[in-house]
């Protein structure tokens, strides 16, 4: 991943201050004598500068939002250009794979990537979005992160695209996202151990308030559901998508003298956490205890015993992304702006028919 700075990626203000053309008439100087400030200061707004008052900006973005004014596109940036990506959280494997994908188109096309780790949220803080006014990237890239109505507005206005990859709540119309097929993953996931003969199944997904924890655990309702197994909430649990989240819920479901005789862990990590859960307890994967991942990260070939897990396929998901938002900075309109890959399950060692030991469903 090559990771570069502004310093000279801007225009000069005379030309990022032109509008689209788009059905807005405004020009800057509209724009400053209607927000009663001067053309410089009008322009440093939409340059993200940050030595503008709080007030004066808000006056300002108000009237560029009135107006819909757009700047133009064209002769945006000399070079390559950079793209950012934002992701709401790094991690040794998950994120790796993101990167992955998107270095594999940006660099052939010999972008530079910006990196931002939003430390566990899903929104963006204004100094993050000021950075990228200022550079002007040709695109934008969220990971499991979202953006408020004014921030989307801000970016539109500036014509600097964006994508949602993996979108943490429902996005508004029009927003272009690169998702995977979650629900039909929890649910091939549920299918294959209800095919082995398991009735007592739990799930651990996700955080709660993130859209690919709820799809999961909605297709592991729908496969229970085919074959007439009533849901026990007990056994229904959203955790971090982490490996501490996989370990504290797996103990506390494993500890108890009805425990489940598999699990449908929401990601690769938390399965790790169940599988350390399970040996503490003395119970034998997959004699005592079937677990069944979610992503299909490399390591997952090598733990002991190897992970049944739902392959999505995030290097793809990231490449879709960034196709679409360098063919969206171009001015293209994509056929698809709302695209989800399939998932797919890969059956490996952590999965079998229940011990006869277990305890009854």
């Amino acid at each position: 991943m090559t990771t570069t700075s502004a310093d000279g990626a801007a225009p000069p203000d005379d030309h990022i201050a032109v509008p689209e053309g788009s059905g807005s008439t405004a020009t800057i100087a509209l724009i400053a004598a209607e927000a009663g400030v001067s053309v410089p200061t009008v322009s440093k707004v939409l340059n993200g500068r940050t030595d503008v008052a709080a007030v004066t900006r808000a006056r300002v973005e108000a009237v560029i939002d009135r107006h819909q004014y757009r700047r133009r596109r064209g002769r945006a940036q000399a070079g390559p250009g950079l793209l950012d990506l934002v992701v709401h959280e790094l991690d040794a494997g998950w994120a790796v794979q993101i990167i992955k994908g998107v270095e594999s188109v940006a660099g052939p096309e010999r972008m530079g990537v910006v990196l931002s780790e939003l430390g566990g949220a899903h929104r963006p803080r204004q100094e993050w979005l000021d950075d990228v006014l200022a550079r002007r990237p040709r695109g934008v890239i969220l990971v499991l992160s979202d953006l408020d109505p004014a921030q989307r507005r801000q970016l539109e206005t500036r014509s600097i695209p964006f994508v949602v990859v993996d979108t943490a709540g429902e996005q508004p119309a029009g927003v272009p996202t690169v998702g995977s097929a979650n629900w039909a993953g929890g649910l091939a996931a549920t299918r294959h151990l209800l095919g082995l003969g398991h009735r007592k199944i739990a799930v651990i997904s996700g955080p709660v308030d993130v859209l690919c924890s709820r799809a999961r655990i909605d297709g592991y309702r729908t496969a229970l559901d085919e074959v007439g197994v009533a849901v026990d909430p007990a056994l229904v649990r959203y955790g971090d998508f982490f490996v501490g989240g996989g370990y504290s819920h797996g103990l506390d479901l494993l500890d108890r003298p009805d425990r489940p005789t598999a699990i449908f862990a929401g990601s690769d990590f938390q399965a790790l956490g169940v599988m350390r859960a399970a040996r503490e307890l003395n119970l034998r994967i997959p004699e005592d205890l079937s677990i069944v991942g979610y992503d299909d990260l490399p390591v997952t070939e090598w733990i002991g015993p190897p992970l049944t897990t739902i392959h999505q396929p995030l290097q793809e998901m990231a490449a879709t992304a960034t196709r679409m938002v360098l063919a969206l900075a171009r001015g293209e309109v994509p056929a698809n702006p709302r695209i989800d890959l399939a998932t797919e399950l890969v059956i490996r060692e952590s999965t079998a028919p229940p011990s006869r030991l277990a305890p009854p469903p």
